[in-house]
């Protein structure tokens, strides 16, 4: 074997070396994202569950709160939540692990989907979407109900 050779086999696997532990450590870091992500917003649905709109306001991210103010929120989150009672069960559906989303600005959000039964909604899909705060919190950016 030449000594080009050598170097270019040397090259290759180094790169081979490389990659799947990048591929695996980017793996790793969605997976503790999303765990994260997801706890955070199951602490905020507890504060939303009980009836607790203002301290979810409160609890919620920056840009959660340059979207709309703690009164239109409490307003808004009662008078659905009381229309569809209170939770029944409520179980993560999916999480994605994502940097971009339309209408904000790049960084790093979960959108978490769970599968959710009220009292007077058997079944719904309850979105939530924590995002990571500058502060290195998650803290929820969005939340939606169909």
């Amino acid at each position: 074997m030449s000594k080009t050779s050598i170097a270019i086999a040397s090259i290759l696997l180094l790169f081979c070396g490389l990659f799947p532990n990048t591929a695996r450590s980017a793996t790793t870091d969605q997976a503790a994202a999303k765990a994260s992500a997801i706890k955070a917003a199951d602490g905020w649905l507890k504060i939303v569950d009980g009836g607790k709109y203002d301290d979810s306001w409160i609890q919620a991210s920056s840009l959660f709160k340059d979207h709309i103010t703690e009164d239109q929120w409490a307003q808004k989150v009662g008078a659905v939540r009381e229309s569809t009672g209170p939770v029944i069960s409520r179980k993560v559906a999916s999480a994605r692990y994502m940097t971009s989303l339309p209408g904000a600005s790049d960084g790093e959000y979960v959108v978490i989907q769970y599968q959710t039964s009220f009292e007077n909604k058997k079944s719904a899909v309850e979105t939530v979407t924590p995002m990571l705060d500058k502060n290195g919190s998650w803290r929820v950016s969005g939340y939606y109900i169909r």
